[in-house]
């Protein structure tokens, strides 16, 4: 990946001048399915552009409860699209049509329109979790039925079509717009795409301009999005592989551990009595780095291209041993 940074090609990406860019966004619309996609510093980006494109002032915005736009991103649909925004729970970051249906606001003039149906797909905050695509294709009919638009918080949603064994078009295609992380499971230093319909793209570049998102010779880290996606794409599946050996690890070392939990490359491990700081710190001594979640007293572990089967060895026998007092309780 250095290699290809090294090497790229590289124009004013503004004027669509930069070929590695311009490679990046073609590659990733066909991946996803979609017409086109616009390359961006920032998934969170991504998503906030989403808004402001299907959205008006007062708008509505709903979906699961812990979904990461409405935990992890500053309030931006209501900073920067003046949206409402409503969450309902869900069981591994999902919820259903009844739930959505119900939530829809039958157009009256004291409410706000409901506009925006979101998923997020892997749920980071449910530990990595997958959305069935028969359930996707029911919310798809439930917001072409109710005039909502669509978007996929596809962050990881790479993870999610490896887990299942399909192309990430099959999941993808049936949104009007799709963001995709290309710095988390993929291992770019930075960077997303934000891909939709042709009619709505036409306005996203315009606001990646707004946004603070548009750059000049781009091509240098846009080369590192297109050697992730020809050569890291398929290896997500050593991060499963990783993950589920190490949850089972955990469990059999007496640690509270559901393997049966760990569809991609999360592992949540609960902690208690210890809290998830005096935890941490003691894993860090032990040369671990696991990282809070919302969940209080819940520590995750998520493998990535960084971690071979040689860490998962050390972590089973340092995890344990840090939270001894948490194995003998």
């Amino acid at each position: 990946m250095r290699a290809a940074i090294a090497a790229a090609a590289v124009g004013d990406e503004q004027k669509r001048e930069d070929p590695t860019v311009n490679e990046l966004e073609e590659r990733a619309a066909r991946l996803l399915g979609q017409d086109e996609a616009i390359f961006l510093p920032t998934a969170t980006m991504a998503n906030q552009i989403a808004i402001r494109l299907h959205t008006q002032l007062g708008d509505e915005l709903i979906g699961e409860e812990n979904c990461h736009v409405f935990i992890s991103e500053l309030g931006g649909p209501a900073v920067h699209s003046g949206v409402v925004t409503r969450g309902f729970p869900g069981v591994a970051g999902r919820y259903s049509v009844e739930q959505a249906r119900a939530a829809y606001r039958v157009p009256a003039i004291h409410s706000p329109r409901t506009r925006l149906l979101w998923i997020e797909n892997t749920h980071n905050a449910s530990g990595g979790r997958i959305w069935p695509l028969e359930e996707i294709g029911e919310l798809h009919a439930l917001a072409l039925e109710l005039d909502l638009r669509f978007h996929l918080d596809g962050a990881r949603v790479l993870n999610a079509a490896v887990a299942l064994g399909i192309e990430a078009a099959e999941i993808c295609s049936r949104f009007d717009t799709v963001t995709l992380c290309l710095s988390k499971g993929l291992g770019c230093p930075l960077g997303a795409v934000l891909a939709g319909r042709a009619e709505v793209m036409a306005d996203a570049r315009r606001m990646k301009h707004l946004f603070g998102g548009a750059m000049r010779q781009a091509g240098i880290v846009a080369a590192a999005g297109v050697y992730a996606l020809e050569n890291h794409v398929d290896r997500l599946a050593d991060d499963h592989r990783r993950a589920k050996r190490l949850a089972l690890g955990l469990a059999e070392a007496g640690l509270a551990v559901d393997p049966d939990r760990v569809e991609t490359n999360f592992v949540q491990v609960d902690v208690h009595p210890l809290s998830a700081q005096e935890a941490m710190a003691r894993l860090a001594d032990e040369g671990v780095g696991l990282s809070a979640t919302i969940h209080p007293g819940v520590l995750r572990a998520v493998t990535h291209l960084d971690v071979g089967d040689a860490d998962i060895d050390a972590a089973l026998d340092a995890i344990p041993r840090a939270l001894g007092a948490r194995v003998s309780a």
